[in-house]
């Protein structure tokens, strides 16, 4: 017979995981607070609850996918937790998911918190990044089961908030590349030009990105900000030509003034010859 997997949370991320498990041929039980939206699992051949606690009920691992760590605690009844496996794959900060890691063991749950870091999607995809922190016993028992899931995944540690700071850490830089991205559209747009026409240029772009970010990794490590060659005064010099730009295509900007305020700061600091990995030293303070 088939493993057995609760779902808790059938949005998009939710519904991607319930899919992947169904098709690996687990029994997969889902539950979400609209009933309606656990209909499509349902038919797909997913076990739908409408009650959170016989859904938990049903298996021995439960994996919730709720927005919130809060939003997981305040459907799922603790008494439900005894004798379960419960892992997170939410959004949060790692004092939320210590609490909610001190909430599930005194429930009686052995609890394993993780993050997953790609679109649905790409949910069981073999490069798909999953990370995880907390009860190594519960990674190492159902990992055949979280592989089903993605095919990158790694134990960060014991401690239960660890895969929620990583998740932060590495997802602040997800917006800003984003808002980027987007920002060039609008200014080629300005000229007629369709946004596809730059993909090919940012993919390249990324990837010298990329490429330097051991770099940038030592420098802040080593707190050495003199090996990279870009420094704050270059970027604090190009700060003007971005004003112009601005006023010539028409685009909002605007998100740049706490960005050209940190470069003003680090200059009157006496840190513009240095490389912009030094505002490190501003952002932590």
């Amino acid at each position: 017979m088939s493993k057995s997997v609760t779902v808790l949370g059938t949005g998009s991320m939710g519904s991607a995981l319930a899919r992947a498990l169904l098709a690996a041929g687990y029994r997969t039980h889902v539950w979400n607070r609209t009933a309606q939206r656990t209909a499509p699992l349902a038919a797909a051949g997913a076990t739908a609850h409408t009650a959170i606690g016989e859904a938990v009920a049903a298996s021995t691992l439960t994996i919730a996918v709720p927005t919130t760590f809060e939003a997981t605690r305040e459907h799922l009844p603790a008494d439900a937790l005894a004798g379960r496996d419960i892992i997170t794959l939410n959004s949060g900060t790692p004092s939320q998911a210590r609490e909610f890691a001190r909430w599930a063991h005194c429930g009686g749950a052995r609890y394993l918190g993780g993050a997953i870091k790609n679109v649905p999607a790409a949910v069981g995809d073999p490069d798909t990044p999953l990370y995880f922190g907390g009860d190594r016993q519960v990674f190492d028992d159902h990992l055949e089961t979280l592989r089903v899931l993605g095919g990158d995944l790694e134990f960060l540690g014991p401690a239960p908030d660890l895969a929620a700071l990583y998740e932060s850490a590495v997802g602040a830089t997800l917006l800003p590349a984003l808002l980027g991205f987007v920002e060039g559209a609008a200014v080629l747009a300005a000229r007629g030009l369709p946004a596809h026409s730059m993909v090919e240029h940012s993919v390249k772009w990324l990837r010298m990105i990329e490429s330097i970010l051991p770099v940038l990794a030592e420098e802040i490590d080593s707190e050495d900000y003199t090996r990279l060659g870009s420094s704050i005064e270059l970027f604090h010099t190009a700060v003007e030509s971005e004003v112009e730009l601005a006023a010539e295509s028409g685009v909002d900007m605007s998100w740049h003034a706490p960005i050209h305020d940190l470069l003003r700061r680090a200059v009157a600091a006496g840190r513009g010859e240095q490389s912009v990995t030094a505002l490190f030293e501003l952002i932590r303070a």
